[in-house]
């Protein structure tokens, strides 16, 4: 899990898709990412993407 900064400012709690996590893709302090967002709870999302 990770919290994650919009660029609104709010903080919300984050975890890693699938496919990220079976490619072993790694997420560091600072890296920008993509996140999607459900419409139900606003606070919690998952990382899609990392912008290098």
């Amino acid at each position: 899990m990770f919290r994650v900064e919009l660029e609104n400012g709010h903080m919300i709690t984050a975890h890693i898709s699938g496919k990220m996590r079976k490619n072993y893709i790694r997420i560091l302090t600072g890296d920008k990412v993509l996140v999607e967002m459900t419409p139900y709870d606003l606070s919690k999302g998952r990382i899609v993407f990392r912008e290098t």
